[in-house]
């Protein structure tokens, strides 16, 4: 669809040396080590196991009668250990910039911190004011657009200890039964290709290196394929085919191009610009299409199928519906070499906990840098031994 391709904006895939700020993971953890490794190596721990969040962000929305914001946070807190700036580089105070009561999920920003906060208004343009048609539901105005890092800028990052773990929800686990060509490959030290293929939230649309912004983080490709290098103490060969406002029937017709590459792993992850035009089976047929054309050519080729992050309720573009619709299709396809990464699961339970706005990077449709780790985690937890 025409205004979903504009909206997935393309970019050239390049990758950036990981560079975040030691204050984003709070001070007592950045001096156990300076390295940048050991920083990405916090901020790559399963986030539904470890018990620190690391970087969460959050949107302060403000209340006009109190003068004062709140914003929540994933899971109940038992410490604090950092609220920084988006870039974090601004340490903020407790009592001053930000209250917060042990064991509670939420954070209170009162008058005069020097925390962002926002009005609900804020986040809302006039109707026809931006290049791109993004009605809200409501039928009032639009969603605001962010090309870059416009929410980006606009989101806190809190770290903190649990007080307790509630993530219930089914999470990926290691999976030699389903990927034993490419663990196997892996636990031996030998380089291994992935190719992926996916549209602009795999291009990196909306991470900070791929904006170029502070702290720089690479989008979740290059965070795969930094894990499991730095893991496996191997080399990764990561060829990113993704392209902008692409959906599964463009994919199927890039077959050729992955398979000439000889992948061990192929990474499927499209789903958001299906949402917009095609029903569940004719996704589950492209999907099915694609492994079978691949393996055709790479027998021994393995395969990981990303069930989508959710896009913003309140744009009306998206058939919001489908996304589960499309989730299960890709698990009914699940087999030996064949894995699922669902990321749609996930998504959902974060908007029971958490706005749209805390997580998003563009106002409709691509995750943050956090969502960006998010979607790294869970695809590598598919690949990595938990018991190493």
């Amino acid at each position: 669809m025409a205004n979903e391709r504009c909206l997935d904006c393309f970019y050239p895939v390049t990758f950036f040396a990981v560079s975040l700020c030691a204050a984003m993971i709070g001070s007592d953890l950045a001096a156990e080590d300076h390295t940048g490794s050991s920083r990405m190596a916090k901020l790559m721990q399963p986030f539904w196991i470890d018990e620190v969040m690391y970087g969460e962000p959050v949107l302060f929305i403000r209340d006009e009668g109190t003068g004062q914001s709140r914003g929540s946070l994933l899971f109940p807190a038992d410490q604090i250990i950092a609220v920084t700036d988006c870039a974090g580089d601004i340490r903020y105070e407790p009592g001053i910039d930000f209250r917060f009561e042990a064991g509670g999920r939420e954070v209170i920003i009162p008058p005069g911190s020097r925390i962002i906060t926002k009005n609900a208004g804020d986040l809302r343009r006039p109707a026809n004011s931006q290049r791109f048609n993004l009605t809200h539901r409501d039928g009032g105005d639009e969603i605001l657009f962010g090309a870059k890092l416009e929410y980006h800028g606009m989101q806190t990052l809190v770290t903190y200890t649990k007080a307790k773990n509630d993530w219930r929800i089914p999470m990926p686990r290691f999976a030699p039964e389903q990927l034993p060509n490419t663990i196997e490959k892996l636990g031996a030290g030998r380089k291994i290709t992935i190719v992926l293929l996916g549209d602009s939230i795999s291009t990196g649309c909306n991470a900070s290196g791929w904006a170029g912004g502070a702290p720089f983080q690479p989008p979740y490709p290059e965070l795969v394929r930094q894990r499991l290098a730095s893991y496996y103490h191997t080399q990764i060969d990561l060829i990113n085919l993704s392209v902008g406002g692409k959906s599964t029937p463009w994919g199927v017709e890039m077959v050729d191009k992955v398979a000439a590459a000889e992948p061990d792993l192929v990474i499927l992850a499209f789903g958001m610009n299906d949402a917009a035009a095609l029903s569940a089976k004719q996704y589950g047929d492209n999907t099915a299409k694609m492994i079978s054309l691949i393996r055709d050519r790479v027998p021994n080729s393995e395969f990981v199928l990303v069930a989508p992050m959710l896009g913003n309720r309140d744009w009306t573009l998206l058939k919001h519906d489908q996304f589960p619709k499309f989730r299960d299709q890709l698990k009914a396809l699940c087999q030996r070499g064949v894995a699922l990464a669902d990321m749609t699961s996930v998504w959902e339970e974060f908007l029971k906990r958490k706005k749209d706005a805390d997580l998003t990077g563009n106002g409709v449709n691509h995750p943050n840098d956090f969502g960006h780790r998010v979607y790294a985690q869970v695809v590598s937890a598919l690949l990595l031994d938990p018991t190493e």
